[in-house]
């Protein structure tokens, strides 16, 4: 697909084009609509932009979470995988999901442009859910002798797993990629240059956040129930319609939307440059005004370097940040141990056990306008600061709450081993413990509350501090904070279960009341506290690259 076409030509386009969206006043620069052509403030941009994409990002996290908030039960279940493989897999699958959008942002803020690679990995996205939902549609095939039929479960490697997982691989692909960059072109309706537009954008970041979890606790309750109960073709199937739903929504706002004007070098390319003329000449400690030179004789100029030094600066936050992120993905596991309790609300009902994740996003829903609407304004006044507390700060209180969460997390799993043991049901268990689901609900509103400090102060931050031509990029970072925890989830379940196993039941037996996820959430808790205290180092050295914190 063709580059976007310079500010110059578009100029020359609009003379014989005109378009009654533009106006003569008030232009701005670098900006252009998704034709290419020259925009205004009046007639683009701000919330009336930002909320078409919002509107399309909740029906999009419904669709989403309707998928992988239950989908270590059908792994489990229909697919018969046992829970240590399981949870394995899926944070393998988690990682890899994560670090894929890499490829999405380098796309978008090289190439296509953040709204054709929307366009794009949207159509991916719905054929992925599509395959999906064939896969759970295919339990069995006519058998060639005709009359009966050939269950698929018997042969697992024919037809079913398979397809299952590279829908599953190519929806977190496509899931990712739409992700950051519908964020990224949000975030892009407010210039940066003018101040209120500035303040606002802060504020978008908020809300955004909010408007992900709106949509979900009726989501996961009901097409958890939907799953379990009724069937998993039909509840996959529903989250493929939400999808076509969102996509159109985002399509309603297209010609409002501000895209940024595509570098005529990929900034990949610049940036990869300036890293290799660094390290081969040594000048990252020159003076300012002493050029870089390549093996060519070319020249990079100081904002080249400041670029290049911006995106090393990161690195130590990536890094420290990558413990709270291994916290993070372990909601598959509460899953789990939800499972073996007493759900029943009256005679009969009994809630599906990835409901309680619900709990996440009401503490999200709950503390989001606590925090924009109290907490800033409290700490504003002592701080200073038009946001109250910096980017770091935010993500440091969010990693203290996370580390509590585990610690909270580690006291219930003792306290449902307990009653296992006390109860005589340590052998049996299909048995529902006489333990109610209430107890799991502290450590499910903590997670939420960190996810509000943390995830949001690095979205935030990862795609304010890297250079402009590369925010895309920068939420790809943030996210592979996640994939990275995610692998390293995955490796310490796999070397615990395999280590333990030796010695007895594994800390991730099929029979969690033989289990020891206990020894696990103290085990994190503990990393947890270190991943705190490394983080704070970073954090205080850390320079911002703006000089005025929002």
């Amino acid at each position: 697909m063709a580059r976007t076409s310079s500010p110059l030509e578009n100029r020359e386009r609009e003379t014989m084009d005109p378009d009654p969206l533009l106006s003569e006043s008030d232009p701005l620069t670098g900006v252009v609509d998704y034709r290419g052509r020259p925009v205004s403030r009046a007639s683009s941009g701000g919330w009336n932009s930002a909320l078409f994409i919002i509107g399309a990002e909740i029906p999009e996290r419904c669709a989403f979470y309707g998928i992988t908030s239950n989908l270590i039960m059908y792994v489990t279940g229909p697919l018969g995988v046992s829970t240590a493989a399981a949870a394995a897999a899926l944070s393998t699958w988690s990682g890899v999901s994560l670090m894929l959008p890499l490829l999405g942002a380098f796309l978008a803020d090289s190439y296509l442009g953040r709204y054709r690679t929307i366009v794009l990995v949207s159509l991916l996205y719905i054929l992925s859910l599509s395959m999906l939902t064939l896969s759970a549609l295919l339990p069995s095939v006519p058998s060639p002798h005709g009359g009966n039929t050939l269950d698929l479960q018997s042969f697992p490697a024919s037809l079913r797993v398979p397809l299952f997982y590279v829908s599953l691989y190519l929806l977190g692909f496509a899931e990712g990629a739409h992700k950051l960059c519908l964020q990224a072109l949000g975030a892009d309706q407010f210039d940066d240059s003018d101040p209120k537009e500035c303040i606002l954008k802060s504020v978008f970041f908020n809300w955004w956040f909010f408007a992900m979890s709106a949509g979900l606790p009726v989501t996961v309750l009901v097409l958890s129930y939907v799953q379990d109960n009724i069937g998993w073709g039909f509840g996959f199937g529903i989250p493929c319609i939400v999808m076509l739903f969102s996509f159109s929504v985002f399509l309603l706002g297209t010609r409002t939307y501000r895209n940024s004007v595509l570098d005529e070098e990929s900034p990949f390319v610049r940036i990869g440059k300036t890293f290799v003329a660094l390290a081969r000449y040594q000048e990252a400690t020159q003076p300012r005004d002493k050029a870089l030179m390549d093996e060519h004789g070319c020249s990079f100029s100081s904002d080249h370097v400041d670029e290049a030094k911006g995106v090393l600066r990161l690195f130590g936050i990536w890094a420290t940040c990558l413990i709270y992120a291994t916290a993070f993905v372990q909601q598959s596991l509460f899953t789990k141990q939800a499972s073996t309790l007493d759900r029943r609300i009256g005679s009969s009902f009994q809630i599906p056990p990835a409901a309680l994740q619900i709990f996440i996003n009401v503490s999200v829903l709950a503390f989001v306008p606590i925090y924009d609407r109290i907490l800033v304004p409290i700490t504003r006044k002592l701080s200073k600061i038009p946001s109250g507390l910096t980017m770091l700060q935010r993500i440091g209180v969010g990693i203290a709450i996370s580390l509590i969460s585990m610690v909270i997390a580690a006291l219930v799993e003792m306290k449902r081993l307990k009653t296992a043991r006390d109860y005589g049901l340590v052998d049996q268990p299909e048995v529902a413990i006489p333990m109610s689901l209430w107890w799991m609900v502290p450590q499910y509103v903590l997670y939420g509350m960190a996810e509000v400090f943390t995830l949001v102060g690095l979205q935030e931050f990862f795609y304010d501090q890297v250079p402009d031509a590369l925010r895309s990029i920068g939420l790809a970072l943030y996210l592979s904070i996640f994939g990275v925890g995610s692998f390293i989830s995955s490796i310490l379940i796999s070397a615990i279960d395999k280590q333990t196993r030796k010695g007895g039941d594994s800390w991730f037996s099929n029979n969690l009341n033989r289990a020891h996820l206990d020894y696990f959430y103290w085990l994190l808790a503990g990393l947890s506290a270190f991943g705190l205290l490394a983080f704070v180092y970073c954090a205080q050295a850390y320079v911002y690259k703006k000089k005025v914190d929002i």
